[in-house]
């Protein structure tokens, strides 16, 4: 990471797997750093008055990742943890948008670690490209590799607690 681009534009921008803990660990960090905290999904399901998984239905996985790409490049925060949802990386601009406003955390889980947390993830609003065929496994497969490319920061969190991945965030940024 540069060590400049945090001070510069102070927004930490939060990937990874769904039940990463994006959302939970995002408001301890905010707490912790004095931050504001913003979770993508609730602005999407705010915007367009339905439940992640109502949206995914109506629209399919394609026309969600589109609503979730404009309203992550509409994004204009300061000094903000930012909890994207576990898709963001399939929109290169929004992400191109996240890198340019802040730094790009990803908080890394094992395979088993997700399946232990998402004991049935066919009801929590989780875009799957190829809907029905793809398995947990499938997905994490798929979107490991993009989680490391957009990255920033890379946190192993697997068997942390709440705090402690926070605080392992806030190490690895030196803050």
């Amino acid at each position: 990471m540069e060590p400049q681009k945090l001070t510069e534009n102070k927004n930490i921008v939060l990937i990874g797997m769904p039940g990463s803990g994006k959302s939970t660990i995002g408001v301890v960090l905010a707490k912790m750093l004095n931050y504001e905290f913003v979770d993508v999904d609730l602005v999407i399901q705010q915007r367009c008055d339905k439940t992640l998984q109502r949206l995914i239905d109506a629209l399919g996985p394609a026309g969600f990742i589109e609503v979730e790409n404009e309203v992550l490049q509409s994004l204009d925060f300061q000094h903000t943890i930012i909890s994207t949802g576990g898709s963001a990386v399939y929109s290169h601009d929004a992400i191109q948008h996240l890198s340019e406003e802040g730094v790009i955390v990803y908080l890394q889980v094992s395979l088993a670690e997700v399946e232990e947390r998402l004991s049935d993830f066919s009801e929590r609003g989780v875009v799957m490209r190829q809907e029905g065929a793809m398995s947990l496994e499938d997905l994490y497969a798929e979107r490991v590799p993009l989680y490391e490319e957009h990255a920033d920061v890379t946190v192993d969190i697997n068997g942390l607690s709440i705090t402690e991945a926070a605080n392992a965030v806030r190490t690895a940024l030196h803050l």
